[in-house]
């Protein structure tokens, strides 16, 4: 059985990597779903100073797929949009497992 400090510890090492990989997020992610799922807590994730967030100046989101999501998400901040797909991502994982693992193998 999993236990609450074998996930704190999972997260810990997750979160002391000099230089996370796409790997390495995707674990966080799931020891963190896993601890809310199994222990109920309600935490908010605290995020170190890395980031893969793009140079400033192409923070704005550009796409004209024609698609609904392309126009309410053009011209927007990443930072604005990205909190909602983290959140949507996070809910599909549980909900649709099948579906959140070929979107992350899209990503990875």
């Amino acid at each position: 059985m999993i236990t609450r400090s074998d996930l704190e510890s999972a997260i810990a090492e997750c979160q002391g990597k000099p230089n996370p990989d796409a790997k390495t997020c995707m674990m966080l992610s799931a020891f963190y779903i896993i601890k809310r799922e199994m222990f109920g807590d309600d935490e908010k994730i605290e995020h170190s100073s890395y980031s893969y967030a793009p140079a400033p100046d192409q923070n704005i989101i550009d796409i004209d797929s024609g698609s609904e999501f392309a126009r309410a998400v053009n011209g927007r901040k990443v930072s604005e949009i990205l909190p909602i797909i983290d959140e949507m991502m996070d809910t599909l994982s549980i909900i649709t497992p099948r579906m959140y693992n070929a979107v992350m193998s899209k990503l990875a």
